[in-house]
């Protein structure tokens, strides 16, 4: 958890995630356990300035706001006309043990609750703003810019989705080993923008969200090993290898007046060894699994090794491009998307100058996309046209919520000399 938070304030962001997933397991019904998740934390702000003091916990907060969510979801369900024989039990004032039958293979509460979210019954974009909003806590609108659609229509995908899993009965039950993999695509696009959005928030006081990355992390260990020997590890792996390597980085992103530092100006000794270790010996694993005869990799496993070839690189101008370049061409194949191709556009710019790299950029479709125009920016930058790049770090910097970002557009704006050539990246 980042130091702009408050204590409270942490509290709450670490909660949530088991706080839903155990309500969901016990209640059977996703609103029950938002709705109940969410009130718990409203009665929280209310009482905890008054029975304890300003930002001061009580003893148990996590138990505080447990055993309150319990009894806004029994309250609401002793409101309620009818109610079927799985609320009923749900109404013993102590919940019975689970059986192993019950628990199945998945036992951490908060990834059953992925499990449970990427039912194969609901859309794929639904599964992973559904999980989202239940167990990465995440607002509608941050989910809204991960996906790249306004609020009001990330609003109305989420009301489907659950209005889905309720009218389509869906049961709130722990996946068997045998229906992981069918779920398993869902889970991991879940993880993956949940970490983005701590690496790079889209908003808020804190630019950086330690406390998600960390708890994503987190889940892609436990996921990990739960898939460890399964066909479709490589992926899991892939993902595990991807956010190890990216978050070595963290520690040298912001500088001290909190402006975000690109790769090309971080500190590498501030990197984090331990974790670009174990990130590259994944990666090494996936190589030699696939070719030994494996699946041949796919989109996590090949966004690692692009990663792990920045790692590697003990600085910027010895980064090997082009092997680079070769990476994203492979990704391009698989994930034909063109905030793929955006990225290959940034290595290719690197290979070839950065006038190829425009002329890429340009022929995008990512016009109000803040990575499409700050790339922009750079590369007009370096072809020595100042006028046309200030008005590509505008829309960048009008484009983002995050200070930090807006910080470093803003310098380079201000940098910005006619008829002199600098170089830039907007690699971070």
């Amino acid at each position: 958890m980042t130091s702009g938070l408050s204590r409270v304030e942490t509290v709450f962001h670490d909660a949530w995630p088991g706080l839903v997933a155990s309500l969901a397991r016990r209640f059977g019904d996703l609103d029950v356990a938002e709705e109940a998740a969410g009130e718990a934390v409203a009665s929280a702000v209310e009482r905890w300035p008054l029975d304890y003091g300003p930002d001061v916990l009580p003893p148990n907060p996590a138990g505080w706001l447990a055993t309150t969510a319990q009894r806004k979801a029994i309250d609401r369900l002793r409101r309620e006309a009818k109610r079927d024989a799985k609320h009923q039990e749900a109404l013993m004032i102590a919940a019975p043990p689970a059986s192993p039958g019950e628990t199945g293979p998945v036992e951490d509460d908060t990834l059953r609750l992925m499990f449970v979210c990427a039912h194969p019954a609901l859309a794929p974009e639904a599964r992973v703003a559904l999980t989202l909003r239940m167990v990465g806590g995440l607002t509608t609108a941050e989910i809204a810019r991960a996906f790249l659609v306004s609020e009001a229509a990330m609003s109305q995908r989420l009301t489907r989705a659950k209005r889905k899993v309720r009218d389509a009965r869906i049961p709130i039950r722990v996946p068997m080993r045998e229906e992981l993999p069918e779920r398993l695509d869902g889970v991991l696009a879940v993880l993956y923008l949940v970490f983005n959005e701590g690496y790079l928030a889209g908003g808020g006081e804190d630019p950086i969200r330690a406390d998600l990355t960390g708890e994503a992390i987190r889940l892609v260990r436990l996921l990990h090993s739960l898939m460890r020997g399964q066909p479709d590890e490589g992926e899991v792996a892939g993902l595990l290898a991807l956010m190890l390597l990216t978050e070595s980085r963290r520690a040298s992103r912001l500088s001290d007046d909190g402006e975000l530092i690109m790769l090309d100006e971080q500190d590498r000794n501030g990197w984090d060894g331990e974790l670009i270790a174990e990130g590259r010996s994944l990666v090494r694993e996936r190589l030699a699994a696939v070719e030994h005869g494996g699946a041949r990799p796919g989109r996590y496993q090949i966004q690692a090794a692009i990663s792990a070839v920045h790692s590697s690189a003990p600085e910027f101008r010895a980064t090997d491009w082009d092997q680079i370049v070769q990476l994203y061409d492979q990704l391009l194949a698989i994930d034909p998307n063109p905030v793929v191709a955006l990225n290959r556009a940034v290595a290719v710019s690197e290979v070839d100058g950065p006038a190829v790299g425009l002329a890429l950029v340009e022929a995008l479709p990512l016009d109000g996309y803040q990575p499409w125009h700050a790339t922009r920016a750079e590369l007009l930058r370096r072809l020595g046209r100042p006028a046309e790049a200030r008005e590509e770090y505008d829309a960048a910097i009008a484009a983002t919520g995050n200070a930090a970002q807006q910080r470093h557009l803003m310098r380079r704006r201000g940098s910005l000399i006619p008829a002199r050539r600098t170089r830039g990246t907007v690699t971070s």
